[in-house]
């Protein structure tokens, strides 16, 4: 570098940080103080009510299905599975509502406790509730929520007393979806394309016919493009979707009567892979690297036409 050309270039000072210079400032000392079941508590601005409900000693369970707090996942406000009562706003979902300064938070409210317990009720009823057979039994949130609230038989019936059953999708090596324990929280979908960036999953449908499906169209696992990556299985609150090796591993089975046969119906794998992806995402990449491989080799060779070591 010549002398010139280095008296032309600025030089650094202690005002510029190299690689922040332009990033904006994120800390905030901000914070709101709200009363929790005359408990005050002090969260960050930006929280929501679940943040300040979970950060003292509650009077009653407050369950939030379609929230993941850890990766701020959701919330999605469709369990309604976590109403409190406000004295400004009433009955409001603690998941999605900010918290405000100086706002009092009832969880164990008459009208708070019914409409948790209903919408509890109301997601137990659209849910296979064979516990014994499934490989989430003793780690399900959904199960733990029952257990708190002292749920023994949910008021509007379970999942036999209407409609069949939907296959269980076992066409993937590494993740097993059963639809009928899905609660459609949203979890799984969330986690595919806000967090892995994958766009996998998709909410298809609507109404009774509102499911888990996948972005391509397809009906398998197998079929879609899906990486095996397994963070649906990981955020998944129910046991809808599970890594294959372990869809059985917290069962407790009576003789003759698994996961599999009391649904009746599966989707099996149209091939024997068992690779970490699924045979379509292994194909296209497999293109992929073939058509590298053919790029490579041509700039090769014109390199070694043109004199180029």
């Amino acid at each position: 570098m010549s002398s010139q050309h280095t008296q032309d270039v600025p030089p650094l000072t202690e005002t510029i940080a190299p690689g922040t210079a332009t990033d904006p400032d994120v800390t905030s000392t901000e914070t709101e103080t709200i009363t929790v079941d005359g408990t005050e508590v002090t969260v960050a601005a930006g929280s929501t009510l679940l943040d300040a409900v979970e950060a003292v000693d509650t009077d009653d369970q407050v369950a939030a299905l379609c929230h993941y707090g850890r990766e701020d996942i959701g919330p999605r406000s469709t369990c309604r599975t976590c109403m409190v009562d406000t004295d400004a706003h009433g009955l409001v979902p603690a998941c999605s509502t900010p918290a405000e300064d100086g706002l009092v938070v009832d969880t164990d409210t008459e009208t708070a406790t019914e409409a948790r317990d209903v919408n509890l009720d109301l997601v137990l009823s659209n849910h296979n509730l064979r516990c014994t057979t499934c490989g989430k039994n003793g780690r399900c949130e959904l199960q733990d929520a029952a257990i708190d609230n002292g749920v023994e038989e949910p008021r509007y019936g379970v999942f036999d007393d209407r409609g069949a059953y939907e296959p269980i999708d076992d066409s993937s090596s590494f993740i097993q979806i059963d639809r009928n324990k899905c609660i459609l929280c949203n979890r799984c979908v969330e986690a595919c394309n806000d967090v892995q960036v994958e766009g996998v999953l998709r909410v298809e449908g609507t109404g009774a016919d509102t499911r888990i499906g996948f972005q391509s169209g397809v009906e398998t696992m197998e079929e879609s493009t899906c990486v095996s990556c397994g963070h649906c299985a990981t955020v998944c609150p129910t046991g809808s979707l599970v890594e294959t090796d372990i869809a059985d591993a917290a069962t407790i089975q009576l003789p003759g009567f698994t996961q599999k046969n009391s649904i009746g119906k599966t989707y099996e794998s149209s091939t024997t892979s068992k690779g970490p992806m699924t045979p379509k995402k292994g194909e296209e990449r497999t293109e992929r690297e073939q058509s590298t491989e053919t790029e490579r080799a041509r700039e090769s060779t014109v390199d070694e036409r043109e004199g180029w070591p």
